[in-house]
């Protein structure tokens, strides 16, 4: 199976009890196990989400059973800052976030071309020659 990249979205949903999209986003992580990369990014903002929603030990956790082979961590080099700003330049009516444009250019860059993602972001975001390629997103 091919590389899928995991954004935070989706870990929150499978870790957080309770959240309308806890079944989908485990019944994903299951199906892909095995084939999951995430980037330092995504860990940093889901640290930062689940410790303002629950606390640091709950987020240290989380971040460290991810990190120890749930998925494969990917880290943004300089290179992918640099195609994320060229992102938020071609897309001025939208309000990617930095960890949003720089997995996208971690995905381009891996070429990986399938997402879990629950924002729409995602969706809206098109890259390759004349920015009509868009990435497979689920669910």
């Amino acid at each position: 199976m091919p590389p899928v990249f995991v954004d935070t979205s989706v870990w929150y949903a499978a870790a957080a009890e309770g959240d309308a999209h806890s079944e989908v986003a485990r019944s994903l992580l299951a199906e892909n196990s095995g084939t999951l990369v995430t980037s330092d990014l995504v860990l940093a903002e889901l640290w930062n989400l689940v410790n303002a929603r629950v606390d640091h030990h709950t987020a240290n956790r989380l971040v460290a059973s991810i990190a120890a082979g749930i998925a494969r961590v990917e880290c943004a080099t300089e290179k992918d800052l640099e195609v994320a700003a060229g992102a938020l330049a071609a897309f001025p009516d939208q309000a990617f976030s930095l960890t949003d444009r720089t997995s996208w250019a971690l995905m381009e860059r891996l070429g990986i071309t399938d997402a879990l993602a629950l924002d729409a972001d995602f969706r809206i975001y098109r890259y390759g020659p004349g920015r009509r390629r868009a990435f497979s997103v689920r669910p």
